[in-house]
């Protein structure tokens, strides 16, 4: 079809504004299934290929032909600032047209979501926080607010694949097309798709129509890519000093702060430039942003990092993205996962990464925020360790990130593999969170029209209805919900207290958070203060405690030079058992490559000499001395924590385990009066047997793991762990192949 005559003519005008040649293939591939089918459309294709317009490009011209007092397009996405970007993207495309852009969010003025309650139209852009919100305190305006819509727009799908986020907002999905009572398209978007059939049917779950994944042919990429690491003091690896066992300390006239041969390199290559540096957590980006403004000031030269994490206030965290789209500015920010989806920032003329990466589609994602207008996209890793002890085990001489990274690389360039969408067999902390939902928005209602709004939803699947009046009953009983007169349910006053706290629309864990003023702004938020006149960071600077109100979960503080280390609550990393695969292959491996910089090559050759030696990683369990072990299972994080109990529990007794140690999902170290032989034997006959998950849950341990699992009852919680949590199916695979 001639894709550009389908477009309305303001469509046409912005094209030829903006001095198109021609169509992406993802943009014609888009507007054929969106103009001429009715099924859903995952899109899928590299960063920058031109997506957000593939999709809006057609929707904008159906929704044009028909005016409609209603919203006609639900656009979401995960992150407050994805949003705000593509809010002045889509309002500069409609500027000739009547279409009405609307944004709902916490950071949203009240007077402009009044004004979309009064005149509903167009699209509206939301978090799946503020749609829960919505569900639950605007219910009865859902018929008249989206009695017309025909798309939803889902940005950045695979951030929801692999989490109960994702499972939340594909049942609001479900709830609010059910009770205004249409069936709208979904498109979803994303450039870190690997498996597009498994993608698809998680697009689709609970949808009447088809879901289509239009192939197209992308030109080629080039990467610019390399990857370095860094001792925290001299030697380095490819350093003529280098003698593992004589580390000498570090040679240098710079005050302490500054010795971290990584952040000098990160300094020097950031200088005169726009980059991005990725973090893995929010404490290690203050960290980071602290010594690089550390160096600023030891050369006496302006400040010009920024620094952007969720904890920090809405003003510092938009302040960083309206300066990064400068084009005349040369800043670097530090960042974590909230600059690493869709947001254009301008051009970013490369991003570094700290450590590897948990996942392939994290390391894609982050070097995709480079390589717009026109450039390829740049990423430079830059690994750190610190020189182990002289009388360090063979697992302490491994350098995990440096291999993890490569492998994350390799798993890309060779396979184009990304992790493949993860569906929660058993989600009972959903399950509750969405019960409390239904009751809150709809208020009384029969045990049986609870069932059926709820465990008709398309995630809740394999939920049994046994199990469901398990949870009831246990609700009842803790007074989450009560009986009324009527033999219907209610919220109870316990679940009341805990839909009515704002925290709620959120499934995701959240810490008990302070936030934090400095004179008359607002920094951000920490987890556990600590007492005054102690210091904090954030912002990327100290701070000094001057006054905790723990009633509002408010601290006051001044500003002062140093640098400490943040704590903003826990960090889980999920790495997908392919990885670990990848990463055993290239230790057995003699291949270099391309990308290593001179002291990473050198710290490659020297881990697969120290490994080799020892028999790795052939040898999966090695002596480290007198009855010492070292176990290298080559598995992922909840493949690893099955085996972890299945050693414990099923095979300690019999070899006499003791003193055991784990570095998920990397090694295990313990003591046993068994030689390898019997180790395995035991191992292989325990594994093999059909036992029952819930035999890897310990006696009296209730393993609390999701945001809601507090409020179940013990056997749920029991069953989603083992269920659930605990990789079996990979685990027993994993001793199989030993």
């Amino acid at each position: 079809m001639d894709v550009f005559q389908h477009y309305a003519p303001f469509i046409q005008d912005y094209i030829y504004e903006h001095n198109w040649q021609d169509l992406r293939p993802i943009q014609v591939a888009a507007a054929q299934e969106i103009f001429e089918t009715d099924h859903n459309v995952l899109l899928a294709a590299s960063t920058a290929a031109g997506k957000t317009e593939a999709a809006f490009f057609p929707i904008l011209s159906e929704i044009s032909k028909e005016k409609a007092e209603s919203i006609q397009v639900l656009y979401i996405a995960p992150l407050k600032a994805l949003i705000n970007d593509q809010y002045d993207r889509l309002n500069e495309i409609c500027e000739n047209s009547d279409i009405k852009i609307w944004r709902w969010h916490g950071d949203v003025a009240q007077s402009q979501k009044r004004k979309m309650l009064k005149k509903p139209s167009g699209i509206l852009q939301i978090t799946p926080e503020s749609l829960e919100s919505f569900m639950i305190n605007r219910h009865m305006n859902i018929p008249h607010l989206f009695h017309g819509l025909k798309f939803i727009v889902i940005d950045e799908l695979h951030s929801f694949l692999r989490s109960d986020r994702g499972g939340q907002t594909f049942c609001l999905i479900e709830r609010l097309s059910k009770l205004a009572g249409v069936n709208p398209r979904r498109i979803g978007l994303s450039a870190t798709i690997g498996n597009t059939k498994a993608a698809s049917q998680f697009l689709g779950a609970g949808s009447k129509f088809a879901t289509d994944a239009p192939q197209v042919q992308n030109s080629p990429q080039v990467w610019r890519l390399s990857m370095e690491h860094f001792y925290q003091t001299d030697p380095q690896a490819a350093s003529q000093d280098f003698k593992p066992e004589q580390i000498v300390e570090p040679k240098t006239d710079k005050a302490p702060e500054l010795a971290d041969p990584a952040i000098g390199y990160i300094f020097e290559h950031t200088r005169g430039k726009k980059c991005l540096v990725f973090t893995n957590s929010r404490e290690e980006c203050e960290a980071v942003c602290q010594q690089l403004r550390a160096y600023c000031r030891y050369n006496h030269e302006p400040d010009h990092f920024l620094i952007h994490h969720g904890n920090l206030s809405p003003a510092l965290r938009e302040t960083a993205e309206q300066a990064m789209k400068d084009e005349d500015a040369y800043l670097t920010t530090c960042a974590t996962a909230t600059l690493e989806l869709g947001i254009d920032i301008g051009k970013l003329e490369s991003a570094f990464q700290i450590d590897a990466p948990f996942t392939v589609s994290g390391f894609l994602q982050r070097m995709g925020r480079t390589g717009r207008r026109g450039n390829p996209p740049e990423m430079h890793f830059v690994m750190r360790e610190e020189h182990p002890e002289s009388r360090a085990m063979l697992p302490d001489l491994i350098p995990w990130s440096l291999l993890q990274g490569i492998a994350l690389v390799q798993l890309y360039i060779e396979e184009k593999w990304v992790e493949p969408p993860q569906p929660n067999r058993l989600p009972y902390s959903l399950l509750y969170h969405q019960t409390m939902s239904t009751l809150a928005a709809n208020g009384e209602m029969t045990p049986a029209e609870l069932a059926s709004r709820v465990l008709n939803l398309a995630y809740f699947h394999n939920v049994s209805q046994k199990d469901y009046q398990i949870l009831l009953r246990h609700l009842i009983k803790t007074d989450q919900i009560q009986w009324t007169e009527n033999k219907g349910l209610i919220l109870g006053l316990a679940g009341e207290k805990i839909v009515n706290n704002f925290k709620f629309y959120a499934v995701f864990q959240e810490n008990e958070e302070f936030s934090v003023h400095a004179g008359r702004e607002e920094l951000g938020t920490i987890v556990k203060p600590p007492p005054v006149g102690d210091k904090i960071a954030i912002a990327g600077k100290v701070w000094v405690v001057e006054d905790i109100d723990r009633k509002r979960h408010q601290v006051y503080c001044h500003g002062v030079d140093g640098r400490i280390p943040a704590y903003f609550g826990d960090v889980a990393g999920d790495i997908h058992p392919h990885i670990l695969h990848k990463m055993r292959k290239i230790l057995s491996e003699t291949q270099s490559y391309r990308y290593l910089m001179k002291n990473a090559q050198a710290r490659l050759t020297q881990m697969r000499d120290t490994c080799s030696i020892a028999g790795m990683p052939q040898k999966q369990l090695i002596d480290l001395g007198g009855k010492m072990w070292a176990f290298f299972p080559w598995t992922g994080s909840y493949a690893f924590l099955a085996l972890e109990r299945l050693i414990k529990i099923k095979c300690g007794d019999k070899l006499n385990i003791r003193g055991f140690n784990s570095s998920r999902p990397y090694f295990m170290e313990f003591a046993m009066d068994a030689t390898e032989e019997e180790f395995f034997k035991v191992l292989k006959q325990e594994a093999a047997k059909d036992f029952d998950p819930m035999d890897l849950v310990y006696p009296k341990e209730v393993p609390v793991f999701d945001k809601y699992d507090e409020y179940l009852p013990d056997e749920l919680i029991k069953k989603e762990f083992a269920y659930s949590v605990l990789d079996i199916k990979e685990m027993k695979k994993c001793v199989e192949q030993m």
